[in-house]
C-alpha cells in the first residue's frame, strides 16, 4: 500500500486530525522554519495537520465554532503565554475538552517551563505525538481564563511598554531592564483582599494570582503552586523602602520570598480583590480586566501533554541561580 493510500484511509478515521494554531510574531518568529518539519512528523504517524494562524481572536472563534471535535486527536499551541492564554479562552469560550501540546516559541515561555516543555523542535513533537498528558486547572479572574498567572500594580506595565524589538533581540532580559526602569516611579496602591483564608486592606506595589509556578522569567515565582491541587497561589508585594527591593529581588530568584516580611503569600480557591485607584492588571501578557476582580479556579480542567521532569537535587537547583545571578 502506497503511502497516499495509507493516508486517505487512516485520516477518516476518527481523531487522525492535528489542530495546530501558531502565533507567527512570538519570538523572533524562528517558530515558521519549522513547519514543514511537524506536518511531516505527523503525517509519517497518520495524522493530518490542520495549521491555522492564530494572530486573530476572529479566526479562532470561526475555527471552535465550526470544528468537529471528534475529529481531532489534540490541538498544538505554538507560542508564547499570550498565544497559549488567547486560544484556552477560545476552548473555554466553545466549551472544546480537546488535549493541547504547547510548542513554546514566545520570549518567556513561563508556562511551558513550568510544565517541563522541551525547546528542542523535535522533542516537543515527541512529547505531542506521546500519551503522556496531565490534568491542569484553570483559572478566572472576572469572565478572562488564564492558566499561568494574573498580575496586578505599577509593574504591569513593563510587559506593554517593553519594545517588541528589544523582546526579539536579547528576550527576557528585556523585562528585566525595563522593569529596572520603572522601580524609581513605583506607587503604593491600596487594595482590599477578601478570602476564606486571609482578608486584609494593604498597601501594595505588585501582586501575582498564580495558577502555574514561573512568571516573567522567574521560574520560582510561586515556589509552592502545584496546577493540578485546585488551588491559587497569592502573593503580594507590600509598600515598602527601596533599599528592600535588592535582597528581594535575590530572594525571588531563589524562591525563598515568601518568608519575607514583605510579602503575603497565601492559597485558596476564590478571591476578591478591589481598590479605589484604577489598578492595571495582566493575564499571561495579555491585558486583563477591571477592578473589582472576582478570581476562581476550574479543577482538572485541561488535559495537557507533558515530558516527565528530570529529578533535580537541591544543590543543583542551587547553582542554577547561582549561575543567573552571576550572567
Amino acid at each position: 500500500m502506497s503511502e497516499i493510500e495509507r493516508y486517505k484511509i487512516e485520516t477518516n478515521d476518527e481523531q487522525r486530525k492535528v489542530l495546530l494554531i501558531y502565533n507567527p510574531n512570538s519570538g523572533n518568529g524562528m517558530f515558521l522554519r519549522y513547519l514543514d518539519l511537524i506536518i511531516s512528523k505527523f503525517q509519517d504517524r497518520g495524522f493530518l495537520i490542520r495549521p491555522v494562524r492564530g494572530a486573530s481572536g476572529e479566526m479562532l472563534d470561526y475555527v471552535f465554532s465550526h470544528i468537529h471535535v471528534e475529529q481531532y486527536r489534540q490541538i498544538i499551541i505554538a507560542g508564547g503565554d499570550g498565544t497559549v492564554n488567547i486560544v484556552v479562552n477560545a476552548m473555554m469560550k466553545y466549551g472544546i475538552d480537546l488535549p493541547i501540546a504547547i510548542f513554546p516559541s514566545g520570549t518567556a515561555n513561563d508556562f511551558a517551563y513550568y510544565m517541563n516543555i522541551p525547546h528542542e523542535i523535535n522533542q516537543m513533537i515527541d512529547v505531542a505525538l506521546g500519551d503522556e498528558f496531565v490534568y491542569a486547572d484553570v483559572a478566572k479572574m472576572n469572565d478572562k481564563y488564564y492558566i499561568n498567572v494574573a498580575a496586578m500594580g505599577t509593574l504591569v506595565d513593563v510587559s506593554q511598554k517593553t519594545d517588541p524589538n528589544l523582546k526579539n533581540t536579547i528576550g527576557i532580559m528585556a523585562y528585566y531592564l525595563k522593569g529596572i526602569s520603572e522601580i524609581p516611579n513605583l506607587h503604593a496602591i491600596p487594595i482590599s483582599i477578601k478570602s476564606k483564608e486571609h482578608t486584609e486592606d494593604v498597601e501594595m506595589y505588585f501582586m501575582v494570582v498564580m495558577n502555574g509556578g514561573s512568571a516573567g522569567g522567574f521560574r520560582r515565582v510561586a515556589p509552592e503552586s502545584d496546577i493540578r491541587d485546585g488551588l491559587l497561589d497569592v502573593i503580594v508585594f507590600k509598600k515598602m523602602l527601596l533599599p528592600e527591593f535588592a535582597p528581594l529581588f535575590f530572594e525571588v530568584l531563589a524562591g525563598h520570598h515568601p518568608h519575607n516580611k514583605n510579602v503575603l503569600y497565601f492559597k485558596t480557591d476564590e478571591l476578591f480583590l478591589e481598590s479605589p485607584e484604577d489598578v492595571s492588571t495582566d493575564v499571561d501578557g495579555e491585558k486583563g480586566e477591571k477592578f473589582p476582580l472576582h478570581f476562581t479556579v476550574l479543577h482538572n480542567k485541561l488535559k495537557i501533554f507533558y515530558s516527565e521532569p528530570p529529578e533535580i537535587t537541591e544543590e543543583e537547583l542551587a547553582e542554577r541561580y547561582r549561575h543567573r545571578v552571576m550572567v
